[in-house]
């Protein structure tokens, strides 16, 4: 038997975590507010910059100085649960399936088609067949580089300083200061001394290092 939803139930358990309808009429019509503007960010020209500023900040919960996101952005609410450190870069196509918070630090940077999801379904077919919903914060650090094409699943904390390699599947936690590959993503070894020498494949690194 179907489970019956008011708004009010459905939008608690959304915030809490719990199993919901994600289908509810008030919920939709707010969200589909969000997605006006996203489109509107979309559809900016390249030297519309102050624009595209602009309308992040409209569409984002909190989002910091000096970010940049390349369009197309995609969101499930258009941001308006992502916080964004300063100095986010994103490349082509960053999903954020933001039906949850996603807490973002500064200096990251988003190889073009990251995913990054909060929301998941529930493995019994029974109610999945009534469309339950679930959703879970993600927490990625400061001075993190997420790889192209990586997929970072609900609940997940990525800390600082990481790497994760591009195609990872991030399905659990991944500490501070290494790099972490796979899927699923597994620490493939700590960020080290090696790291402070070359940069490529033995290339040597000739900048100054703060």
């Amino acid at each position: 038997m179907a489970v019956a939803m008011d708004s009010q139930e459905a939008r608690r358990r959304m915030e809490e975590g719990r199993l919901y309808l994600p289908g509810d009429e008030a919920i939709m019509a707010e969200q589909t507010d969000c997605l006006e503007k996203q489109y509107n960010y979309n559809a900016t020209r390249p030297h519309e910059q102050e624009r595209r500023a602009a309308l992040l900040r409209e569409m984002f919960a909190q989002i910091g100085e000096n970010c940049y996101i390349e369009p197309p952005l995609h969101a499930n609410w258009g941001g308006r649960h992502v916080h964004f450190g300063s100095g986010v870069y994103a490349n082509f196509n960053l999903t954020l399936v933001d039906d949850a918070h996603i807490y973002v630090g500064d200096c990251v940077m988003f190889g073009p088609n990251v995913t990054v999801a909060t929301a998941g379904h529930p493995i019994e077919p029974g109610l999945r067949r009534q469309a339950m919903q679930y959703n879970a914060d993600v927490r990625i650090g400061s001075n993190v580089w997420v790889g192209a094409g990586a997929v970072i699943l609900p609940g997940v904390t990525i800390g600082d300083d990481t790497v994760i390699g591009a195609g990872s599947v991030v399905t659990k936690d991944i500490p501070a200061g290494v790099v972490a590959v796979g899927c699923p993503c597994r620490v493939l070894r700590p960020i080290g001394p090696q790291d402070r020498e070359t940069y490529f494949r033995g290339r040597k690194i000739d900048v100054p290092l703060e």
